[in-house]
């Protein structure tokens, strides 16, 4: 049986921990960072494409007004037209996004399940991708289900999710959501199995997903009702500013899942990466043989650095594990062991 999947892109973030690349104007899922198209673009293009068992509609884009130029672009570099383009008039995290998301897909189809994704992931095994969602689909139809990546390393950066009771086709209830460890914690975690990194993927019935907001119901009754009042203008919505301005703001995970007696985990390795920080962006790059990642960079004597030009060169010798960006903006160099920093460099360069 093929399952019908609405896909609802979420594209607010501003990715301050990748600047000077990414900034307010030109945040970083409309960069190209580990893909041939944009993050945004690679995005819409996984799901696009009909697969065994998925059919895939035309997606919802949950943005920011002001990068309505960076949606259309990335939408045409798919090839791909949207279901509608959400336009959000203040960052209220993802529960609300989940709300909004679940309520167009139940316009668009009240029987097609929608899957909620972030625009800045790579997921390199596509094949392992549209698997898992085969296997979650059936379960989605009364439970919301997130997706567990297979963690490789003892990553502190992610928080984790722990499995319960196995429900069948690799698909677990939830026993625990785990925020961000320490690495003795983490190395812990990677030896004892049962624990996966949080994507920040869901998918569910729209029905499903509304009726578990009962335990953040003004969660809920504030973004529909900003839906409601908004403007629509062809595949536009503009969510009203002063209803959706009051709507409280938290994640999905803390307003449904971990209230929920219907969450559900998937298990999965799909060669995900959350570009999140350079040092990210370091690891996953083609390097030198003094494992030097260079994008506009040059090194001598030098080793384990990010050295990355935007319409500049980067020249750097004799340093070890750095991070060198450059862009027309601004200069950072950072150790590597401390590229979460770069958003405090950010908040640093803000007008007071």
């Amino acid at each position: 049986m093929t399952a019908r999947i609405i896909p609802a892109i979420m594209s607010g973030g501003a990715g301050t921990r990748l600047w000077p690349l990414s900034t307010d104007a030109h945040p970083k899922q409309f960069h190209k960072l580990g893909g041939v198209m944009s993050l945004f673009g690679e995005t819409v293009h996984r799901v696009s494409a009909t697969q065994s068992g998925l059919s895939f509609a035309p997606p919802i884009v949950l943005c920011n007004r002001a990068h309505a130029a960076h949606v259309r672009a990335g939408l045409a570099e798919a090839g791909v037209g949207a279901s509608a383009i959400v336009y959000e008039p203040a960052p209220r995290n993802t529960a609300a996004v989940g709300a909004i998301a679940a309520a167009i897909g139940a316009e668009i189809d009240p029987e097609a399940l929608v899957l909620l994704l972030p625009a800045d992931h790579l997921i390199r095994d596509t094949a392992a991708f549209y698997d898992v969602l085969s296997r979650a689909a059936p379960f989605a139809r009364e439970r919301i289900v997130t997706f567990g990546i297979q963690p490789d390393r003892p990553a502190t950066g992610f928080g984790y999710i722990k499995s319960g009771v196995n429900l069948g086709s690799g698909v677990f209830e939830i026993d625990s959501f785990v925020e961000k460890p320490d690495h003795e914690t983490a190395q812990r975690y990677l030896a004892d199995g049962g624990y996966h990194w949080n994507s920040g993927m869901f998918l569910f019935s729209p029905r499903i997903l509304l009726q578990e907001f009962d335990a953040s119901a003004d969660i809920r009754e504030g973004a529909l009702a900003a839906l409601q009042a908004a403007e629509r203008d062809g595949d536009e919505i503009s969510l009203d500013a002063g209803l959706f301005a009051k709507t409280p703001s938290q994640p999905l995970d803390v307003a449904v899942m971990e209230k929920t007696a219907k969450a559900a985990v998937a298990p999965c390795s799909i060669g995900w990466i959350d570009i999140g920080t350079w040092d990210e962006i370091w690891r996953i790059s083609a390097k030198d043989e003094a494992e030097n990642a260079l994008d506009g960079g040059f090194a001598h004597d030098a080793s384990g650095n990010l050295l990355r030009g935007e319409g500049v060169k980067v020249f750097a010798a004799g340093v070890q594990n750095l991070i060198v960006i450059a862009t027309h903006d601004a200069v950072i160099v950072v150790p590597r062991d401390r590229a979460q920093d770069v958003k405090n460099l950010w908040k640093l360069a803000q007008p007071n």
